[in-house]
């Protein structure tokens, strides 16, 4: 395989164009493709999950706030933006929905009053706890062909991948990507 192809520019890595043009070489390319297989495998874990998150009458969105928030003492619309993959302004709008609901309440922060942080009402700790149970069920589903070692193997590997468990307090999402500010 001509690791010169243009699908495998050469600004990537000497290892990563080889493993690319060996893996090109073993069939359709998206079979070898780390993102792609990591996109499959969140449609397919998540997509049978969400089905039950749908049915408790909540948005895949506003399950990841409470599940974000969950643990939490709260957390900033940036910071929370961040942790959803959710637009800082499409964010803003549904917290004030789950605000509405009694889910979440937004409150100043005492040190700058231009930061809003969001937290979990008894309400909506008592939905988010009930859901995560569930989910960790589901999780436990998913990885049960896996022995104990590989599952954590995975785990431990993914959070490498996402740089966990530091995350930016200092981002937005506001144009789909993360930016200073």
């Amino acid at each position: 395989m001509n690791q010169n192809h243009p699908a495998f520019p050469p600004t990537l890595p000497r290892a990563a164009r080889r493993f690319a043009a060996e893996a090109a070489g073993q069939g359709r390319f998206v079979d070898h493709y780390l993102a792609f297989l990591l996109a499959q495998a969140s449609y397919r874990i998540s997509e049978e999950f969400h089905a039950q998150v749908r049915a408790a009458g909540l948005t895949v969105t506003e399950w990841r706030v409470l599940s974000s928030l969950l643990g939490s003492e709260g957390e900033t619309i940036g910071r929370l933006a961040y942790l959803t993959i959710t637009k800082q302004p499409t964010l803003s709008k549904l917290v004030h929905r789950l605000e509405r609901d009694g889910l979440v309440q937004r409150t100043r922060e005492e040190d700058d009053r231009r930061q809003t942080r969001v937290r979990l009402t008894e309400h909506g700790t008592t939905l988010a706890q009930r859901l995560c149970d569930l989910a960790l069920r589901h999780q436990e589903s998913v990885l049960a062909p896996l022995t104990h070692e590989q599952a954590t193997a995975l785990l431990d590997t993914l959070q490498v991948l996402m740089g966990t468990p530091d995350i930016p307090t200092d981002v937005s999402w506001d144009d789909g990507e993360p930016a200073e500010g």
